[in-house]
């Protein structure tokens, strides 16, 4: 049988969206069970899988996703050692050296729009502000006027084809209103996303919350005690849209049937992560989905990962924004022997010990962001990674946080299809938003232009 790419399983008050599936593709047969086992005419194995992912390949939607670390890095234990081929990674990038063969390290690239360029200090917000616009933000009495990012402008070809046009994810709160950073509006510091000049989008922190988002309907917009009742009243996703996942298993392949019964368990299994992280670790009843932020910044930061994977897994969504904290973020980091603040260490003034604590603080969210390269790469559609059709960005505003400098910013790029194992540095003053229109092009929104961009990165 072929079925269609959004069908959703439903229930009561409940639906969920469903990986890539064969039946998806026109590929299901409706003959019986056996006709669907990948078998051909003579009965043997078809040793076509490996030309069935080639296509599929070409078939696949394209992501992209861009994850965002405030206050620079520490550029002595980040920066490989030669330009060319990575033999080795430096000590920060090592939580990725499993996808060394995927990884671009990106230097060079500048983002001169978070310079002062007459208007004072206030860097961190304009970095924040600038890193997916490229655009100048000015103080105006508080004021907004960015944008927009390159992340909606490719939401807007492409995500009118997903339930969700884009998602927009963070591990920090922020202010909406008011000033921050030395009268720079409190938004610029606190969003990464920007519709229009000035329209905000804002982030979800919660991973509770992102998760009813995607897989529950009628969240959106409940009373504090809408949500209590409704919280004391759930049942898994899976159990209420049960029937609905018997009646098409009975109607697709033996294949597929095995893919929707290992989605159906890591649904349930991350459910049951999400329910012990609000509750402090401890087991809790299915029937009881408390929500919350867990208090330790790997995990929150892990489990907004899981469900990103999940809404780009079911095509819920292609294109996304995480940041790992606010620009400027001073949060400690007791867990990894860092009590001070963030932002007390990476103006270290050439102190030993800060730029050792700078450098912990880089490699905790390479951690985290290895985690989600992880799970991209864990994910199979018709034996093609899901990270081979996700483009995803990691990087700054900010290159030294000592030095407030918008030059030789810290860049990855991992996945959709881009050439790795690579240090490339771009020539000086390369605006970072030729790799945006790279990406943007890359992702099927076909740009001449971006913001200060000259012409398209070469990805090789």
């Amino acid at each position: 049988m072929t079925i269609d790419r959004r069908t959703i399983l439903r229930g009561a008050g409940a639906f969920m969206a469903l990986p890539l599936l064969d039946a998806m593709a026109g590929r299901g047969r409706a003959e019986g069970r056996d006709a669907s086992r990948g078998r051909d005419e003579s009965g043997s194995r078809d040793a076509s899988r490996g030309r069935d992912a080639s296509a599929h390949k070409d078939e696949t939607p394209r992501r992209l996703v861009f994850v965002y670390v405030p206050n620079g890095v520490n550029r002595d234990v980040w920066t490989p050692n030669a330009v060319g081929p990575l033999a080795s990674l430096p000590p920060t990038l090592e939580p990725l050296a499993a996808w060394k063969e995927d990884l671009l390290v990106l230097g060079g690239l500048t983002l001169h729009t978070a310079r002062a360029n007459g208007d004072g200090p206030g860097d961190h917000a304009r970095a924040n502000a600038a890193f997916l616009t490229c655009a100048q933000a000015r103080k105006a009495d508080g004021a907004i006027h960015v944008g927009p990012s390159i992340d909606q402008v490719v939401a807007r070809r492409i995500g009118s084809t997903t339930r969700f046009r884009s998602l927009e994810i963070g591990c920090e709160d922020g202010a909406q209103s008011g000033q921050c950073d030395s009268g720079y509006a409190c938004a610029y510091s606190s969003n990464l996303s920007w519709a229009a000049p000035t329209t905000p989008v804002p982030k979800e922190v919660d991973p509770r919350r992102l998760f009813d988002r995607l897989f529950r309907e009628g969240e959106e917009g409940d009373t504090p005690e809408e949500r209590t009742a409704r919280i004391a009243r759930r049942r898994s996703v899976l159990d209420l849209v049960r029937e609905d996942a018997k009646r098409l298993s009975r109607r697709i392949s033996t294949d597929d049937a095995r893919k929707l019964e290992e989605y159906e368990n890591s649904v349930r299994e991350l459910e049951r992560r999400l329910a012990r992280a609000a509750d402090g670790g401890g087991e809790v009843s299915e029937t009881l989905r408390p929500a919350g932020i867990p208090k330790d910044r790997g995990e929150h930061a892990r489990l907004l990962a899981d469900v990103l994977v999940l809404a780009l897994r079911t095509d819920s969504t292609r294109i996304a924004t995480f940041a790992l904290a606010n620009e400027g973020s001073n949060a400690s980091h007791v867990s990894i022997g860092v009590p001070e603040g963030h932002h007390e260490v990476s103006h270290h003034g050439g102190d030993a010990t800060k730029r050792e604590q700078v450098a912990k603080i880089d490699r905790f969210h390479v951690e985290c962001f290895a985690h989600l390269v992880a799970r991209l790469a864990e994910a199979d559609e018709r034996g093609v990674r899901l990270l081979d059709s996700t483009h995803v960005l990691y990087g700054s505003g900010i290159g030294d946080g000592n030095r407030h400098d918008h030059g030789d910013l810290p860049i990855l790029l991992l996945g959709g299809g881009v050439k790795g194992g690579r240090y490339v540095v771009t020539d000086k003053e390369t605006p970072l938003a030729n790799l945006h229109v790279a990406l943007a092009r890359r992702t099927g929104t076909p740009l001449e232009r971006f913001a200060d961009s000259t012409a398209a990165l070469d990805l090789g």
